[in-house]
């Protein structure tokens, strides 16, 4: 970092301010709070990642479709650090239900989720996150909430109300859901079985029957201490003879008493000094609850009105004095009082306060308390570990100011702290950047303001910088009818919110577009009570500057590569030993390497597609092959509990207007055999036994097509300890010989074995133990061998290991020394949206166009005059169609515009 050139702007920033004084780089102090600052952003560059989804929310059977962009520091440019991307959708139950990984080139990448028609409807997350961004831990990773209805195998819709009050000092509950099918139509006079469990005990199982307006009535008290902070009502509804459907019923908590928190500007009351006090009052949902009242002291007397602004969150000014005590009066939207008490004010200290409302300045001052020494105090200023802006008060007055042009600071979250003269950080204030040279001017059009269902629509879109420059910068789009998907823009996570606002505060912002969708003077004030109620997140002060951040545990990802240590039985290094790597899938693939001095190996660079097994053999630097193989970072799925609200609480009535054309949608495709979905049968009665299916198999012929099956219950009968042994007169026409099978129609030439679809050795079976073989099928008639080609000849014995599903089985588990499969998780290849093109005499315009999402365009890259367009059909129903473009520069300059036309 260049100090002379930072301290010589602050010299400027001085003969604006009172007392500040000229900052020379030798002082040690800031000299150590800017070495630090600069190995943290050295060490530790920050990964951010930010998903762009086509729509809000989903239901079973539809795609999502995503575009990430992953950006490093504070100017947000797109990362060169990482070259793939792990992307999982997470039910309620914080179950990993899909994942992928993506491919990355230069910060940018994209693909698609999905949604099986057998996917329970629910709360999900998306999580993003690269390897390099683990390190920082998975507060830090990209995390939204969606909501996924069924509408393809249920059609039953609930609406729910709520009334609470209070019984004997128990609150209770009075719950009315209303079933209805797609046509809104009740259902009447049906028998429901319900459970309801509150803070995750249950508390009620009973029955009831619907009236006729499709009404059931739950009662129930909550005699629980705590008050209601989640609750559900499992229902299964009998719809007829032979169907029952259930619908989770999520409580929504209670209305009344909420958790009211204070915090003074940068940290402190001082007595004698005047604060602005800011308090946010968060629900047992964790959103923002309005309240009023006011500020007393310990005589009573009334100092301050207490009124939220926003979300819960307000603002106050306070001048607490020696000897007196403070605390609020609060009423709940319920009515309900309650009394919480005011932070202590301290005798001596510093209160630092930032006016942020001038465009183009800050204005900081910071006042001592009687007594307090303030000389040679610093203030600096960081954005994403950056420094821009620091100064001393050398003058030792206790209250000194400077106005601090805003254009020294990228968009985004800037930190204040005022150091002691030994670098003791004492008060810190956060505040928000936004400079309109940070964003990009994108202007979306249509050919034409209206149009007709199934015509032809271009949409152009210009971007340029602020001063109107045009730019060449990534994009992405996507078009849906809003008709059917209505949509909240101020809920909504946006590139602004996350890299700009979200992605460095602690804890849930609520409505975090709210700030940049129609930015004004209030958004601008409601977002620095903001500001003034959350937290800096990337490091801590004290273990920043006690260099106790630990170094880097996972590397980034640049390919894909198979790494490990290869040891003695005994668990001591093998040194120089031979490790060689195969596959047979998409062609024969062999690499071999020699591990290190402490056994360390490495296949680095590879590129391979998802679930391609591969088998790793090591032997000794003497061909032993008593060794065992041992992977490094195999990924776990683990999921911490979700403790965040959901990002958009969807309104029951606009989801089941959604699910009602996902529903319809979904039946034209399933006629014409358009789309993803599963084929789900009615109820059968099965009268003859069928063969069980063998998940696991790789044979060519279709699974259990062979001439024999042998599966994993008659090894766990008999206890064999090598596979030969278990097989040795239990296959017909198999004969072995030392371990090598031989068909008997080929008595000279050896069966080929297949593990797991890797050709092997025919010795190979002394290497396999019979714990992990799931099945074994036998092929040995020319109608079965006939697709093995010459390698066939002899038969073929297929070995199918037991997997995920089959036991508790690591996909690393070793079968016998020296030998291991490994199916890593490889690169998802992005499938390509599909809008039909009526334009092509081959579309079959008899089928309904019924899509929500009319088209979706991930990578949209702008001409040097900063244009580019896209071209697609309408789909085949009337609404507002709303066209939302994203994306960013090489500079990081961001952009986002939403465009709307007619559909007539």
């Amino acid at each position: 970092m260049n100090l002379k050139k930072l301290f010589a702007g602050v010299f400027v920033m001085a003969a604006l301010a009172v007392a500040f004084a000229f900052i020379t780089p030798e002082d040690d102090p800031i000299q150590k709070i800017v070495a630090q600052l600069e190995k943290w952003t050295t060490d530790h560059p920050q990964e951010k990642v930010y998903l762009q989804l086509d729509k809000p929310y989903y239901g079973v059977g539809d795609n999502i479709w995503l575009k990430a962009y992953i950006t490093i520091g504070a100017e947000h440019r797109l990362s060169a650090i990482s070259g793939a991307l792990n992307i999982e959708l997470i039910n309620d139950q914080d179950s990993v239900k899909q994942w992928i990984k993506l491919p990355v080139t230069s910060g940018i990448t994209w693909g698609d989720f999905a949604l099986s028609d057998t996917l329970q409807e629910g709360t999900y997350r998306i999580r993003a996150y690269t390897n390099w961004m683990r390190n920082a831990g998975p507060e830090y990773f990209f995390e939204k909430s969606i909501t996924i209805g069924n509408a393809a195998t249920n059609n039953v819709f609930t609406k729910t109300s709520y009334k609470y009050s209070k019984v004997n000092n128990a609150q209770k509950v009075d719950a009315v859901i209303n079933y209805a099918d797609l046509d809104n139509l009740p259902y009447a006079g049906k028998e429901v079985s319900y459970a309801v469990k509150v803070n995750d005990k249950q508390i009620l199982k009973s029955k009831g029957t619907t009236d006729a307006q499709g009404n059931l009535s739950i009662s129930f008290l909550n005699t629980q201490q705590a008050p209601l902070t989640s609750g559900i009502i499992v229902t299964n509804i009998k719809v007829d003879d032979k169907k029952t459907i259930n619908k989770n019923i999520i409580l929504k908590t209670t209305s009344g008493q909420a958790d009211v928190q204070f915090f003074p500007e940068s940290g402190n009351l001082v007595n004698g000094v005047r604060s602005r006090v800011a308090f946010k009052a968060v629900g047992p949902n964790g959103l923002g609850v309005d309240i009023k009242g006011m500020i007393t002291d310990n005589n009573n007397a009334e100092v301050a009105q207490l009124t939220t602004r926003h979300l819960g969150m307000g603002v106050f000014a306070l001048t607490p004095e020696a000897g007196k005590t403070y605390k609020a009066q609060i009423t709940y939207p319920d009515g309900s009082q309650n009394t919480v008490a005011l932070p202590a004010a301290a005798e001596q200290g510093f209160v630092m306060t930032i006016n942020n409302a001038d465009t183009a300045k800050i204005n900081l001052r910071v006042t001592g308390g009687a007594g307090t020494n303030a000389k040679d105090n610093y203030i600096v200023a960081q954005s994403g570990g950056v420094v821009c802006y620091v100064a001393r008060n050398s003058g030792g007055q206790s209250t000194f100011s400077a106005l601090i042009p805003k254009n020294k600071f990228p968009s985004g979250i800037a930190q204040f702290t005022l150091f002691t003269a030994a670098g003791q950080p004492l008060n810190e204030r956060i505040a928000f950047i936004q400079r309109d040279a940070d964003m990009l001017t994108v202007k979306v059009s249509a050919s034409a303001a209206t149009s007709a269902p199934r015509q032809k629509v271009k949409i152009n879109l210009n971007a340029a910088n602020s001063d109107g420059k045009p730019v060449v910068g990534v994009f992405s789009a996507s078009v849906i009818d809003e008709s059917k998907v209505q949509t909240d823009e101020a809920a909504e996570t946006s590139i602004l919110s996350h890299l700009l606002l979200t992605s460095d505060l602690k804890g849930f912002v609520e409505q975090p577009n709210y700030y940049f969708t129609k930015p004004n003077e209030k958004t601008n004030a409601d977002l620095d009570v903001l500001m003034l109620t959350q937290g800096y997140r990337r490091f801590e002060w004290k273990s920043l500057l006690a260099d106790q951040i630990p170094a880097p545990a996972f590397q980034a990802e640049k390919t894909l590569q198979i790494s490990g240590t290869v040891k003695t039985l005994g668990g001591k290094p093998v040194p120089n030993s031979k490790v060689m790597l195969f596959t047979t899938a998409g062609g024969t693939f062999i690499l071999d390497t020699v591990a290190d001095a402490q056994g360390k190996f490495a296949f680095k660079n590879l590129l391979f597609k998802d679930s391609i097994r591969f088998v790793i053999q090591a032997r000794t630097a003497k061909n032993s092959k008593n060794v065992e193989i041992t992977l490094d970072n195999l990924p776990s799925r683990s999921v911490v509990k979700n403790v965040r609200p959901q990002d958009v609480e969807v309104g029951a009535e606009a989801l089941n207007a959604y699910l009602k054309f996902s529903k319809k949608q979904y039946d034209e495709e399933a006629k014409y055999g358009l789309g993803n979905h599963t084929i789900l049968l009615k109820e059968v009665t099965v009268t003859e036994k069928r063969k069980s299916a063998l998940t696991n198999s790789s044979n060519l012929n279709g699974a259990g097509n062979a001439d024999q099956v042998i599966t994993a219950d008659v090894f766990e009968k008999i206890g064999c300890a090598t596979i030969d042994q278990c097989l040795q007169g239990r296959l017909v026409g198999v004969i072995f010989r030392g371990g090598v099978p031989y068909s008997t129609r080929s008595f000279n030439t050896p069966m080929q074995i297949i593990l797991d679809g890797v050709y092997v050795e025919s010795d190979f079976l002394l290497n396999i133990s019979p714990f992990d073989v799931a099945s074994v099928e036998v092929l040995r008639t020319i109608g079965n061998t006939a697709i093995y080609g010459s390698r066939g000849s002899g038969g073929v014995l297929l070995i199918n290991t037991k997997r995920g599903g089959d036991y508790n089985y690591s996909a690393a588990n070793i079968y016998s020394p020296g030998i291991i499969t490994y199916t890593p998780k490889g690169f998802y290849a992005a499938r390509q949206f599909y809008a039909p093109k009526y334009d092509d005499p081959k579309t079959n315009v008899a089928i309904a166009d019924l899509r929500t999402t009319i088209h979706w365009v991930p990578n949209i890259i702008t001409d040097s005059n900063g244009n580019a367009s896209f071209e697609y059909f309408n789909a085949g129903t009337k609404g507002t169609y709303r066209v939302v473009v994203e994306g960013l520069n090489d500079e990081g300059h961001l952009g986002r515009q939403v465009f709307s036309y007619q559909v007539q």
